[in-house]
Order: structure tokens, then sequence, then C-alpha cells
């Protein structure tokens, strides 16, 4: 599955960005998907990831800002993301996995500025 990520940009702090995962077919197979996320010169950690079943987890940074919601008619994952603070920016890359196989899509850069 090819995953399509976008909404990124550019946001004062306090903020907001939805982000957007397409995947390239059903999602409703997938077992997981989420966003992860990639600072410069930092490892790529989770931020949020929902299951097919509807169980969601929030990295704790993370958790009372941001929202991840998946709509499986338009095949996609969501990421709200709300009150962004500098240290939120980064990359944020889309994410599924599908039995053993995990997939990713291109990154989308999150910058939070004043």
């Amino acid at each position: 599955v090819q995953l399509q990520a976008s909404g990124g940009g550019l946001v004062q702090p306090g903020g907001s960005l939805r982000l957007s995962c397409v995947a390239s077919r059903s999602i409703f197979s997938l077992n997981r998907m989420g966003w992860y996320r990639q600072a410069p010169g930092k490892q790529r950690d989770l931020v949020a990831a929902t299951t097919s079943g509807g169980s969601t987890v929030y990295a704790d940074s993370v958790k009372g800002r941001f929202t991840i919601s998946r709509d499986n008619a338009r095949n996609t994952v969501y990421l709200q993301m709300n009150s962004l603070k500098p240290e939120d920016a980064a990359v944020y890359y889309c994410n599924a996995k599908e039995d053993n196989a995990v997939y990713w899509g291109q990154g989308t850069v999150v910058a939070v500025s004043s």
C-alpha cells in the first residue's frame, strides 16, 4: 500500500494543523495506522496510532492536544494537532502495519515558529 501524507506547514505557537494520510487502497485490513515524527538529529518516534478495532495510543507529549482519527470510507487517517509548540516541529511520517508488513509514507514538514 502507498501512503500519501499532506497538511504540514508553518504555524505559530498555539496554532493548529491537520495532517492527512491517504492510502492507495482500502485500509480495512491494516492492523494499525499512525503518525511518527522526526526532528533534526533525533530518532523517529511514535506520535499517535489507531488500530482497526478503534483503539488509540498517543505519546505523552501530545496527549490532550493531538487527536488521531480514521476514515475507512476515504482510506484516510488524520492527525489533528492543536496548541502546537515549538518542540512539535518535525517531519511527520504516516505509517501503516498489516500483519508482518510495515509501510511508510513520505514525510510532511511541520514548523512551529513565531
